[in-house]
């Protein structure tokens, strides 16, 4: 019998394709295919503020965008968005507002499902939501993963060997 080798973490779940994300009845999906609406932004343009009002659930289509925020008086750079990154899952199934501020770093485009559609999606087929929220928790794990990854090792104090903080 052998055993089998584990690690004192799990892995970070992979994002799952928009596709089943959003698998749903046919009228909920035809219902989320009508509101939709693409946007197109030059480098330097903003998409959304942090702390302003959320107005729907974002796909970035083509581009390359930043998000940065603003905590404790500092300008934090939280990472890029890429073409198929879901962003601001978190504002559009929690308080409706944003959490960072999105930037385009290039010419891009972004799909928005308005928020009143989502909430009617929601209504009408409420697993939509579970699944949103399952990819918002596999999400925070990827970013705890992602942070535990870069830790930095700095040097004792008392002239010792290097540990992690």
């Amino acid at each position: 019998m052998q055993t089998e080798a584990r690690s004192d973490r799990s892995e970070p779940a992979a994002p799952r394709p928009l596709v089943e994300l959003l698998q749903c009845p046919p009228p909920i999906g035809n219902l989320l295919n009508r509101s939709a609406q693409c946007f197109s932004y030059e480098a330097g343009e903003i998409v959304f503020h942090q702390s302003g009002r959320c107005q729907g659930l974002y796909l970035i289509v083509s581009g390359q965008f930043q998000r940065r925020a603003d905590r404790m008086s500092a300008r934090l750079v939280l990472g890029q968005a890429r073409p198929g990154d879901l962003v601001e899952l978190a504002a559009t199934l929690g308080d409706g507002r944003h959490t960072y501020t999105l930037g385009a770093l290039s010419a891009g485009s972004v799909l928005m499902l308005p928020i009143d559609a989502l909430h009617r999606a929601f209504d009408a087929y409420p697993p939509l939501r579970r699944q949103l929220l399952e990819e918002l928790a596999r999400e925070v794990s990827r970013g705890y993963a992602a942070c535990w990854h870069l830790r930095v090792f700095k040097p004792r104090r008392s002239g010792g060997a290097a540990v992690a903080d």
